[in-house]
């Protein structure tokens, strides 16, 4: 019998990206390792083990299945991701005081930052501060509490660092990885779902609606000024925007950009990005896009060359500009231009489109990060 692990989540079934994304395939993963059972939001699509569903985001009820699920599977390992599970999960532990469970929390962004860098660019900003207060205490407790921690990416650390002064005894940077669908060509499908807007050159933005944070809302607008740039270019190229209906979109809408809304089967996904020609991370400085990160290696697994703003890479460090992608500044002018340029010169930059899907599957597996997470793991349970 191996160890136990409870895996507490704020994943959401209803809304399977973003968010979703890490506990739901590392938990998958962990299963190899560990007994694992699952609490998040809506657990209705884990099939690999056993899970509950909360069904709110509310910090009483986040205690209360934790001290049940104490109780009744008796986990060794608590591994809480982001903030509202990883407060839960240590306050359960203090209420428990027989519990022999070991804590180890684990950030996916680093939410006060976040908040911060939006906090002139949004319709309120009173309520972005008030945001960025509270998250930041409730981060610091998680900080200063002495639990391992494991960051989705390098700057994680560091802005801990600047933030509190301090830098965890325990923190390993383990970022997120790309599922197997993704990367198996041999799925491919033979209809070209954008066989309509031919011959032009297909550039895919993902931007789903996401639970409170606007980056997603930040990366659509953007790609709709950009689309008015290069609408005179409409034969060339065409912006298809991913997990949006143009009913969500207010003021004119250029000929040269649709909205596909969600697509809520994984393989037409799938599909709608292999068969695209170029991936588009529009994201600006204020967007501080941390969840950027799952969509950049989607791409990149697709083989799609992929345009992208500084920010769009925050998080994943270790691609660069001519080397795995093409970076651009952040004025929309420059992302456009680079996109006339890159689906101008699509044969030219396909080295970089064959660096970075090397990159993905030597190092950003699911199954890999699970790997490394599951060290951590096991390293902190026999300590």
């Amino acid at each position: 019998m191996g160890k136990r692990l409870l895996i507490v989540s704020t994943l959401d079934s209803s809304q399977p990206f973003g968010a979703f994304t890490r506990p739901f395939y590392l938990g998958q993963y962990l299963t190899e390792h560990f007994d694992v059972f699952q609490l998040g939001l809506d657990c209705s699509s884990v099939n690999y083990a056993p899970s509950t569903s909360i069904g709110s985001r509310s910090l009483k009820s986040y205690i209360q299945a934790i001290e049940k699920c104490i109780d009744e599977f008796c986990p060794d390992i608590i591994y809480a991701q982001e903030t509202l599970p990883g407060l839960a999960a240590l306050i359960s532990l203090k209420l428990k005081k027989r519990s022999k469970s070991s804590l180890v929390l684990d950030f996916h962004t680093f939410s006060a930052y976040e908040y911060w860098m939006r906090l002139f660019s949004v319709a309120n900003p009173f309520k972005e501060f008030v945001q960025c207060i509270k998250t930041y205490i409730a981060q610091g407790i998680l900080i200063f509490s002495g639990s391992p921690i494991i960051a989705a990416g390098d700057s994680i650390p560091k802005l801990i660092s600047q933030w509190y002064g301090k830098t965890p005894q325990q923190i390993y940077s383990i970022g997120n990885g790309v599922t197997e669908d993704l990367l198996n060509t041999e799925l491919f499908q033979d209809k070209d779902p954008y066989q309509a807007f031919r011959p032009a050159k297909i550039v895919v933005l993902v931007a789903p609606k996401t639970f409170q944070f606007p980056s997603n809302d930040m990366s659509v607008s953007m790609s709709i000024e950009i689309a008015q740039y290069l609408e005179i270019h409409q034969q060339k190229v065409h912006l298809i925007v991913i997990g949006r209906d143009s009913s969500d979109i207010s003021g004119p809408i250029p000929s040269n950009i649709s909205f596909l809304g969600f697509l809520p089967k994984r393989e037409d996904f799938v599909a709608h990005l292999q068969y695209a020609d170029i991936a588009l991370l529009p994201f600006s400085k204020q967007a501080v896009a941390g969840g950027a990160r799952n969509k950049a290696l989607d791409y990149f697994a697709s083989k799609k060359l992929v345009v992208s703003t500084p920010e769009g890479l925050r998080g994943l460090e270790e691609f660069r500009h001519l080397e795995h992608l093409l970076v651009t500044g952040y004025s929309t002018e420059e992302v456009a231009n680079t996109v006339l340029d890159a689906v101008s010169n699509i044969d030219k930059y396909q080295p970089l489109v064959d660096t970075a899907y090397n990159l993905i599957t030597e190092k950003y597996s699911w199954n890999a990060r699970a790997h490394n997470i599951a060290e951590v793991l096991m390293k902190v349970s026999y300590s």
